[in-house]
């Protein structure tokens, strides 16, 4: 069959009835859609940060603390980037994927070790089983360093997201201060920890699926870097794992979603949790989502903060680099789900 040599499933998935062989899982690793709870049921925290600064300060950290202990996941409104941002990044996403296949194939790549190109699935060079999506990542910090390797198509492309990559940074950042007091550490201990400070992002395309119940966008994982932001169109699809059970998160508009990564998970000392998550498909809808991946610089030596260290709370990790860390999550892929187990003490 002549389409299933296409490089990326956008220009596959229009062309089949049925899910190709090699995006089957295994019964045994299927989505069981049906079991999802549905977030009419339940959801995760939806925090408003409007008075992040004001006096209300205290009462927004106990909120972010509590969602990192026992979701580690949450949404955040009035946030600070603006709505006409928010749409212009996902409208760009879209008429991204759009272009002709020869145009987007100027940006292909199946190395892993390019830090700016197109691919599919996760890591099509070592996956067995493959994902029902096409990504587009960049990386972002520093922007001078990457902008030029990005797309020139749309036009407006680079400008405009080098514009948005900047707005999510300064979030991020204002994050951290939040978070590294909301575990009594100093405002400043978590930035210090990233070293130089790393940050990409995805877009992610997962066009409508014949057969969505045989396979994944993603299978669940955590996120090896220390805190996503992921920003959502209007096509349900991620859901977080709560109590060995699956919950969908329906998006917001003009929220963002915030998860902690294992980097957060161990300079806490297990006391936020990085959170096993996945995307599932649909077979009507093409959906957009882009996550930014905000992690220390390679060099960074990623260890629990000291003052979270005691005789009632021993450390839980050795320290390690982060280069060590995400070299051995490349390896094992989405298989194995979390990498932590690997540098427990």
């Amino acid at each position: 069959m002549a389409a299933a040599t296409k490089l990326l499933l956008a220009d596959l998935a229009s062309t089949v009835k049925q899910v190709p062989s090699n995006y089957i899982r295994p019964i045994s690793d299927r989505p069981n859609l049906s079991d999802v709870l549905q977030a009419s049921h339940v959801s995760i925290p939806l925090i408003d940060l409007q008075g992040l600064y004001g006096p209300n300060r205290s009462d927004i950290l106990k909120q972010i603390s509590l969602a990192c202990q026992t979701d580690g996941f949450f949404q955040v409104k009035n946030h600070g980037i603006s709505d006409a941002m928010i749409n212009n990044m996902l409208s760009l996403a879209r008429e991204f994927f759009q272009l002709p296949e020869s145009e987007r194939l100027k940006n292909y790549s199946d190395d892993p070790s390019k830090a700016n190109r197109l691919s599919t699935s996760f890591n099509v060079r070592t996956e067995k089983v493959a994902n029902w999506r096409d990504f587009l990542r960049l990386h972002c910090h520093p922007l001078e360093d990457h902008v030029p390797e990005w797309p020139s198509n749309p036009p407006s492309f680079r400008n405009d997201v080098a514009d948005y990559c900047t707005s999510v940074r300064g979030l991020v950042l204002r994050l951290l201060v939040a978070i590294s007091e909301s575990l009594g550490l100093k405002k400043d201990h978590i930035d210090k920890t990233l070293s130089k400070h790393g940050q990409h992002m995805a877009l992610n395309y997962y066009p409508p699926c014949p057969e969505p119940e045989l396979t994944y966008g993603l299978p669940g994982h955590t996120d090896p870097n220390l805190i996503t932001i992921l920003l959502q169109d209007d096509v349900p699809g991620l859901q977080v794992l709560r109590n060995g059970k699956w919950i969908a998160v329906n998006p917001i508009p003009n929220t963002f979603i915030v998860n902690i990564g294992d980097q957060m998970q161990v300079i806490s000392n297990d006391r936020y949790k990085s959170v096993l998550h996945r995307a599932v498909v649909n077979s009507n809808k093409e959906r957009i989502s882009i996550p930014t991946f905000y992690c220390p610089s390679p060099d960074a030596l990623i260890g629990p903060a000291p003052e979270l260290i005691g005789d009632e709370h021993p450390a839980v990790y050795r320290s390690f680099t982060y280069g060590e860390y995400f070299e051995k999550f490349w390896k094992r892929g989405l298989a194995t789900e979390c990498c932590l187990d690997m540098f427990k003490i």
